[in-house]
């Protein structure tokens, strides 16, 4: 019997869920510290349009500082766009500050993409073939489907790292030349915040580690749910127009390509989104955030956005997001 029209190989089809969850935790570790840059200029530039006060020198430092060299304009600490961060960071702290939170990247890389990519694949097969047999008319919303549930299941699982991870990018290391914390003492800090709600006892501290889920979801499930619809079609595409001269050159292509472009749109789409989880997840006040939710973020940031900045400002750090979030469509070549 013939394949249908899209219908993955059935080499494709027999790669089980352990190859797809391996095969794709490694190219997730290769990807994490490639792309950690953009991910560390996207959160500084977020946190700094939610007014994330910095602390770059000790007092007796600016002091000294102001002393012999004059004082620091305030535009030293502020940043402009993408090169500006790494400028700035690369001379107020170090080249290696770039890859700051790189280990909490690799640990939310791993499970996150061996979870979202093999159960993405793993349930568009399963539709497909229902939707072959039963319901013709469904197989073309199996991308979207399956993508939106892979990347929820994904999102919960990992928020507590995806949590700690946000916050080592935003703040920087109180003390100069000091080593910054790290993820555990980064979510032990979450932790021990329920201490200074006033009334505890009503909140369970682990929930503090999902701080941020809702509005993650917000944002992970559409994009998925986008980049899939869109991805699935070029690849197929581009694919069926080499035919049977195909190779592993031309299917990493279709997969690069295709991912590229639906990265763009779907991170374009769900940019507000980001940045809604970005403040969520920042913020260090254990009473604000227990207040704060998805939708009370998005019209704080587009009152703020439409005082100061108009609609562009609207879609701030739009083009980091879509970088960031590219890795994961490009791990498409890992099949």
């Amino acid at each position: 019997m013939e394949q249908g029209q899209g219908t993955p190989p059935a080499t494709e089809r027999d790669i089980g869920f352990a190859e797809r969850a391996v095969a794709a935790a490694g190219a997730a570790v290769i990807s994490a510290v490639l792309v950690n840059p953009l991910d560390v200029a996207k959160t500084r530039l977020q946190a700094q349009a939610a007014g994330v006060i910095y602390n770059p020198v000790q007092p007796i430092m600016q002091h000294w500082w102001n002393q012999w060299l004059g004082p620091s304009s305030p535009e030293c600490f502020q940043y402009r766009g993408t090169m500006d961060v790494f400028s700035k960071v690369t001379r107020q702290e170090g080249i290696f500050r770039l890859w700051r939170g790189t280990g909490a990247n690799l640990a939310l890389a791993v499970p996150m993409v061996g979870i979202y990519m093999p159960c993405y694949d793993l349930l568009r097969n399963r539709i497909e073939e229902y939707s072959d047999r039963n319901c013709p008319k469904l197989r073309p919303y199996a991308p979207l489907i399956s993508g939106s549930i892979a990347r929820s299941l994904a999102c919960i699982a990992c928020s507590p790292i995806e949590l700690a991870r946000t916050r080592m990018l935003a703040f920087k290391a109180s003390n100069v030349g000091g080593k910054p914390p790290g993820m555990w003492t980064t979510l032990i800090g979450v932790l021990s915040s329920r201490q200074n709600i006033r009334s505890p006892e009503n909140v369970r501290g682990y929930h503090l580690l999902w701080t941020g889920l809702g509005a993650q979801l917000a944002r992970d499930a559409p994009y998925s749910a986008i980049c899939w619809t869109v991805l699935e079609p070029i690849r197929r595409h581009v694919i069926q127009l080499f035919g049977d001269q195909s190779n592993a050159a031309v299917i990493l292509g279709a997969n690069f390509s295709a991912g590229f472009i639906a990265g763009v749109i779907s991170a374009g789409a769900t940019c507000p989104l980001d940045v809604a989880k970005t403040r969520r997840q920042i913020e260090r006040d254990p009473e604000r955030v227990l207040s704060m939710n998805t939708r009370r973020i998005l019209l704080e940031v587009w009152s703020q956005c439409h005082r100061c900045h108009g609609i562009p400002g609207w879609c701030k750090a739009e083009s980091y997001h879509a970088s960031y979030e590219h890795k994961y469509l490009a791990r498409r070549s890992y099949r």
